[in-house]
């Protein structure tokens, strides 16, 4: 078919930004003024939000399962370690080159994930994941093994900007960083490269028939999400300069799963909201009930997903849905 004749119409439309989006970005400008004493955690919260990104391309939008995605997460904390312990801490370097060793990974491991079903991938991504671990911990040497990875020494962002200990210029990094990536992300499912990969989500098997090439879309889109993970683990390693076993861990990548779930997958936002709700909850939480903090955090869990079936995202649309409705009559 001719590309003259698509109309793209519908894709305009839709990468154009909503105020409600506008105003969601400026709850970080408030967050810092706001919330200073606090900018350890909003931090977390902003390099979380970019891993569970990374999380919502793979799954949400192109339907792989995966138990071990944190296997890039922790490849690109240890490569951006790696570096700053041994003379390279330039943030932006480490950052390049933690995306790239973990999308290489992705799209190593691409070609056995996508060979299987459901159940297959969930399975091959958690013995990665698995293998990665004890890999690491095997290395101690390199990697630090349980005592984790020290010595780092980041540079100054741009030159300029230390990271200081009251973490004014992580903070802002982490937010930048995790800006510019969803900005990409959202002008990659808003292009027919995005919508190809819904189609492969509803109905694979038609796709096909239509010339969309299923695998090559699928590796490419988990190459991507990989990429997105690497990062946002080299973001958590150079903002806090130590880089601990448990990037690799299971209970990171579970965590990570029940996130997405609790903001809504395949809408992006689903993914930072999901975050903020998830790890706000388990500060405040842990810091009102120490020893049973847990039975609180899983109680609000599970209302949310009884009154919110598709997420957080997913009970405000449908509440948007019926202030629509209530304004029409």
């Amino acid at each position: 078919m001719n590309k003259s004749m698509i109309d793209l119409t519908p894709l305009t439309r839709a990468t154009r930004w909503h105020p409600a989006e506008l105003a969601f970005w400026l709850l970080p400008v408030a967050g810092y003024f706001l919330l200073q004493d606090n900018l350890v955690l909003l931090t977390q919260i902003a390099i979380t939000a970019l891993f569970c990104l990374s999380l919502d391309l793979i799954l949400g939008f192109a339907g792989i399962v995966s138990l071990g995605h944190t296997a890039f997460f922790g490849i690109g904390a240890y490569a951006a370690g790696l570096m700053a312990a041994h003379g390279h801490g330039d943030p932006l370097l480490g950052l390049l080159v933690a995306g790239i060793c973990a999308a290489v990974a992705g799209f190593i491991s691409s070609l056995l994930v996508l060979r299987g079903a459901d159940l297959t991938r969930l399975m091959v991504t958690l013995g990665v994941a698995m293998m990665l671990y004890e890999l690491a911990n095997k290395l101690t040497p390199i990697t630090g093994g349980v005592d984790g990875l020290q010595g780092m020494e980041i540079q100054p962002l741009f030159g300029s900007f230390a990271f200081d200990m009251f973490g004014k210029t992580a903070y802002w990094y982490a937010v930048g960083v995790l800006f510019v990536m969803f900005v990409i992300a959202r002008r990659l499912v808003h292009s027919p490269f995005g919508l190809s990969l819904k189609g492969i989500r509803q109905n694979v098997g038609r796709m096909p028939a239509i010339g969309a090439p299923v695998n090559a879309r699928l590796a490419a889109v988990y190459t991507i999400g990989a990429l997105y993970a690497g990062i946002a683990g080299a973001l958590l390693a150079q903002t806090t300069q130590f880089v601990a076993l448990d990037v690799l861990s299971f209970n990171r990548s579970a965590e990570l799963l029940l996130i997405l779930v609790l903001g809504g997958s395949g809408c992006l936002y689903g993914a930072l909201i999901g975050t903020i709700v998830f790890m706000t909850a388990h500060h405040f939480l842990s810091d009102m009930n120490p020893e049973y903090w847990q039975f609180w955090l899983g109680l609000l869990l599970v209302l949310i997903v009884l009154f919110a079936r598709d997420g957080v995202m997913g009970g405000v649309r449908r509440l948007g849905a019926l202030g629509k409705g209530g304004a029409k009559t």
